[in-house]
């Protein structure tokens, strides 16, 4: 199936902060941040309509066990005996994530605990008194989703982490931030854009597409082209015109990878019937991992890629539909784990999830939870620092010292930075860009806060 590069389309394609900056992607100069040397991939899921991450990981020693069955409302409960215990833990994951406890037997994968949205440190006392410590717009999925990508958490947020991230790195030929989930808030930097590619098929010109001797279609290329060229159009043409051609270019090169089976394809099979995964978040990761096989053809040292899964807004039928989406999921990152070591990548690429916010712990009638703040979170690579629990499991108290109502909305104890901020670290952000790639760095880089210790050192 092609993806038809429309005039809608295109701008997807650049996706930078305005015009200007989508053409200034192939004009920088050298890089702002301090060499580093070594590859190095960070790839972020991102979980659409609010992951019940208290379904994700659950604690197992027989008090919290308790707590959960008793306090969730009664169709939320997993089965303590169905639970994929996480070993040398008190926690184990979903039933349907039974995929990934082979990888953190093997140590490459980590959880944090309750992390979300904050604007500073923030107790119940804090939030009751203080409006103006919190988040804007909690539990809004635009609102959340915006907090989670441009990591401002009381202002509008007009570009992403990733994409500043991408302004503090080297240039190349084709842009080594790349999503195959969408044109996202995440990937807009100020002077710097992504490449947006489809999961399935390729990109094609749009005024390509048809019969050639057409003379509607000869008529639309043939504009296109001269309008491309920009020569002797003046200033802002020629400059538009080279951001024509660059995005052309871009895609033909992309489409030179995307359009053909790699080795990296036969690892994305059902660990129990070796049925190849057909799933969109599979499909996705496949072309990552394809993305990251071509690393050295690409002319990148660094990479950084934006994948989604949706369907996480479970107000009913909650159990079923978590279920078939953590399948999905499970297998799917287990086949990138598996195709980074036979890439001898594994300690080279870091996956990590992402979702507007938790769920409502106490649960509803209609066996779903509705939008609540903290939740827990996956990390996955053979950099961690093996087998860890990182962060605090909230009291189950309903109304008590970590819920903001009587439900069970849980306060996270972890921010947003302190979480992605490790990951950007260990890509290779330099110390002094770090408050530019997270614009409330300040806040958490010190007073005994800062980057979870999700790495070996």
């Amino acid at each position: 199936m092609n993806m038809d590069l429309s005039r809608r389309d295109f701008g997807k394609l650049l996706a930078g902060a305005g015009v200007t900056a989508a053409f200034c992607q192939l004009g920088r100069s050298a890089a702002i941040a301090a060499p580093v040397s070594g590859y190095k991939a960070m790839v972020g899921i991102f979980l659409f309509g609010g992951n019940d991450g208290w379904n994700m990981v659950v604690p197992t020693d027989a008090n919290r066990y308790g707590l959960y069955a008793s306090t969730r409302n009664a169709g939320l409960v997993l089965p303590q005996a169905n639970l994929a215990a996480l070993a040398g833990s008190d926690y184990g994951l979903h039933p349907s994530l039974a995929p990934l406890k082979t990888i953190w037997d093997e140590g490459g994968l980590n959880v944090v605990l309750n992390a979300g949205t904050l604007f500073q440190p923030l107790t119940k006392a804090q939030y009751v008194a203080s409006p103006s410590l919190r988040p804007v717009n909690l539990m809004s999925h635009a609102d959340e989703q915006a907090h989670w990508q441009g990591l401002r958490a009381r202002d509008i947020n007009v570009d992403g982490f990733m994409g500043r991230l991408t302004d503090r790195a080297a240039s190349a030929s084709i842009p080594s931030l790349m999503s195959f989930g969408g044109s996202q808030l995440a990937l807009l930097g100020k002077s710097t854009s992504p490449l947006v590619l489809p999961s399935t098929g390729t990109v094609t010109r749009f005024s390509t597409n048809g019969n050639a001797a057409d003379p509607v279609v000869f008529a639309r290329a043939a504009a296109v082209s001269a309008f491309a060229d920009g020569a002797g159009q003046g200033a802002v043409t020629q400059a538009t015109a080279t951001g024509f051609s660059s995005a052309y270019d871009q895609v033909v090169q992309a489409n030179s990878i995307l359009s053909v089976s790699s080795t990296v394809d036969q690892y994305f099979v059902n660990p129990a019937t070796g049925a190849a995964l057909t799933s969109d978040v599979a499909r996705q990761l496949i072309r990552v991992a394809r993305m990251i096989e071509a690393r050295g053809t690409l002319g990148h040292s660094r990479q950084t890629f934006l994948v989604s899964q949706g369907g996480y807004d479970t107000h009913a039928g909650q159990i079923s539909t978590q279920a078939a989406l953590f399948t999905d999921l499970a297998n799917a990152m287990l086949g990138f784990n598996r195709a980074m070591k036979a890439l001898g990548l594994n300690e080279n690429v870091t996956c990590f999830t992402m979702s507007d916010f938790g769920r409502v712990y106490n649960g509803n009638a209609q066996g779903g939870s509705d939008h609540a703040w903290g939740s827990n979170h996956l990390v996955m690579g053979g950099a961690l620092a093996p087998r860890q629990v990182i962060g605090t499991y909230p009291s189950q108290v309903m109304g008590g010292a970590d819920d903001m109502f009587t439900d069970g909305r849980f306060i996270p104890t972890l921010s947003q930075e302190e979480y992605i901020g490790a990951i950007a670290r260990w890509h290779g952000v330099a110390d002094a860009d770090m408050p530019y790639v997270f614009p409330n760095w300040a806040t958490w880089n010190g007073g005994g806060r800062g980057p979870l210790a999700l790495f070996q050192s």
